[in-house]
């Protein structure tokens, strides 16, 4: 007979946190969001720990190297999307990898032998003033010149004209060695008046940029997050069909961490990939697993060897698995149960799994409900899609600038791996939508804005780390009366299309 559980689920929306007492310690300057990413046992430090609770959605229209870069820098962790292949998956993880703490490799490159039509439309899609022009136009390409909005007049110069006849070609240019330090590159940048300095090898191919607003940039992230070798630390998504020829390459490529980027964790599938992988690496290589929405599936994935769990299953804006498949769970209640299943996991083992919140995230102030439930972070997906830094266009609609935004089980993404059961190599059906989203702007100032809320939330509990907010907290279930009584109401709000959402 089939076990019925007639308590409803509950959504993050259906609670409220209740105020603690604020000493006059409690100010958000005060607040420490560090939290772990990856198991570790009592009485030691995790591998790896990030400054902020946030990581990004294994998605197509997430989770790039731009965003993994601007991620890394707020405090956080990407995990680059598996679905593309091999080789273009762990490209992206090297050219995070690359970028080293204010080293850009360079994303608008050309040839000699192309023309200033090409240099605007490159300008236009990368909105990147400053182009490398390398002997055949690729990143790593021999460096024989510069373009700069300085050097050509789109009003007065034929479209035609080739990069060879208006740029700055490298005798004329200033540049450093690679092997220099960002100090003494920076030097060079505020001494010779410059906005960008080349890095070049010894055999004259372009390593990557130095930037004169990088510099500011970097010292405006001091909780950005830098491996051993300052390098920007990133992770990256994998699937149950292909790891054995993928976890080399992205191990290879630089990747800190893994996930298994699943619809459904608590499956043989996922046992067979952490298997294998702790067979090959030990415990050397990182790897989150997941997805489960009870305590059977939490201890299931951790008898497997996971470093992290994710907790949500059809409680994504983009994801329709509820609605297709009636599988799933309340976000909140799911959360819960995993997570007291994970601290008694602790108690009987001396082992931490860190436990992600993946789905279910509206509002900013969920959170915190989330790390007050026990989450040690979230993964977001619509929340990072709506920046700059994400993959997708930016297009207008409505005289609104909005994002591209597809789920994985879309027919766009048509990630079938993520929902492999072990049947034909395909999509029978879809479990996610296209669908757009509202332009944002950076990920740095929405990111900081969303911060400063979840640390004077944290203020108000009495809480100034988030232990102590999962120790302190007091959650309370609010009655749909309540949800609307908590919003503007009875009033005629003077903007004509006031947000129904803040992220």
């Amino acid at each position: 007979m089939a076990i019925y559980i007639n308590e409803p689920s509950h959504t993050f929306n259906e609670y409220l946190l209740i105020p603690g007492y604020s000493s006059s310690e409690c100010m958000p300057a005060n607040v420490s969001l560090k939290t772990p990413l990856v198991k570790f046992k009592k009485g030691e430090k995790p591998a790896i720990e990030m400054t902020i609770p946030m990581v990004s959605a294994i998605m197509q229209a997430v989770s790039g190297d731009r965003l993994a870069i601007a991620l890394a820098k707020a405090g956080g962790i990407s995990f680059i999307y598996g679905s593309q292949t091999i080789e273009s998956e762990a490209a992206m993880v090297a050219r995070v990898k690359a970028y080293k703490s204010g080293f850009v490799p360079s994303d608008s490159n050309v040839s000699p032998d192309m023309t200033m039509a090409d240099v605007v439309a490159l300008k236009q899609r990368t909105g990147h003033s400053t182009v490398a022009v390398t002997s055949d136009g690729t990143v790593n390409g021999k460096l024989v010149g510069i373009v700069t909005s300085r050097d050509y007049r789109v009003s007065r110069m034929d479209p035609a004209t080739k990069v060879k006849e208006f740029m700055t070609p490298l005798e004329k240019m200033i540049y450093a060695k690679n092997g220099v330090t960002l100090g003494e590159a920076n030097d060079i940048i505020w001494d010779k008046k410059l906005n960008a300095l080349p890095i070049v090898n010894d055999d004259g191919t372009l390593n990557s940029f130095v930037f004169r607003k990088d510099y500011a940039d970097h010292k405006e992230n001091p909780g950005e997050l830098l491996d051993e070798k300052k390098r920007y630390i990133v992770g990256a998504g994998i699937n149950t069909r292909d790891y054995e020829e993928r976890v080399p390459a992205l191990i290879t490529a630089g990747a800190d961490a893994l996930c298994i980027d699943s619809s459904e964790g608590f499956s043989e599938w996922q046992k067979r990939t952490l298997a294998w992988i702790r067979k090959t690496y030990g415990d050397t290589v990182k790897v989150g697993a997941g997805n489960v929405v009870d305590r059977e599936g939490f201890n299931f994935l951790a008898d497997c060897g996971a470093d992290f769990i994710k907790v949500g299953i059809g409680g994504g804006s983009i994801c329709i698995t509820r609605e297709t498949k009636g599988i799933g769970r309340g976000q909140a209640t799911a959360l819960i149960e995993v997570c007291q299943a994970r601290d008694e996991y602790y108690r009987k083992t001396g082992v931490y799994i860190p436990v992600c919140s993946d789905g279910g995230i509206v509002y900013d102030h969920h959170i915190t409900l989330a790390l007050a439930m026990g989450a040690d972070f979230v993964m977001l997906g619509r929340y990072f899609a709506r920046f700059d830094e994400s993959p997708t266009e930016k297009v207008m609609i409505g005289g609104t600038y909005v994002k591209e935004y597809w789920g994985e089980g879309s027919n766009r993404a048509r990630n079938w791996q993520r929902y492999d059961l072990g049947g034909d190599k395909k999509l029978s059906f879809e479990e996610g939508v296209d669908s757009y989203v509202p332009y944002a702007g950076p990920l740095k100032e929405n990111v900081d804005k969303t911060i400063s809320k979840v640390k004077s939330t944290m203020c108000n509990c009495g809480a100034l780390t988030i232990p102590e907010l999962q120790e302190k907290a007091k959650i309370t279930l609010v009655s749909a009366t309540s949800i609307v009584e908590g919003g503007a109401h009875d009033v005629i709000r003077k903007e004509k299309n006031a947000p129904e959402s803040n992220m």
